[in-house]
């Protein structure tokens, strides 16, 4: 859980309607092995989403510090902004579940996304 209205979750955990809110996923591939019903994702905003390259990079072998610096920079980028937005107005108007398939959606992009748009 996180400030303002958001929370992370594994997208594979049960979905709780009372408590999710608007079911946000902020991965760039659709989770392995799961139907769009069992997920139930309400918004899938890709210009926030780690690019392509990103995540090729990091998962080659690069730094959890310099991800978070170019995730944030990608992150800055004009298409980005715009969703970040959205997203924030969503959060102000009630809950919002980031959903990603990490294990640990603590310690991945998806804390970081929920930082920018707690700000």
């Amino acid at each position: 859980m996180t400030g303002r209205n958001i929370r992370l979750r594994r997208v594979y955990d049960p979905h709780e309607p009372e408590a999710d809110g608007v079911r946000v996923l902020v991965d760039r591939l659709w989770p392995r092995g799961l139907s769009k019903e069992a997920a139930a994702v309400d918004e899938w905003p890709k210009a926030v989403t780690p690019s392509g390259e990103l995540r090729k990079w990091f998962h080659g072998g690069g730094s959890a510090e310099e991800f978070r610096r170019r995730y944030e920079a990608e992150l800055a980028e004009p298409g980005a902004g715009a969703e970040l937005e959205r997203l924030r107005a969503m959060a102000g108007a009630g809950p919002v579940t980031l959903l990603t398939a990490v294990r640990d959606p603590a310690s991945s992009h998806a804390a970081i996304l929920a930082e920018h748009l707690a700000d």
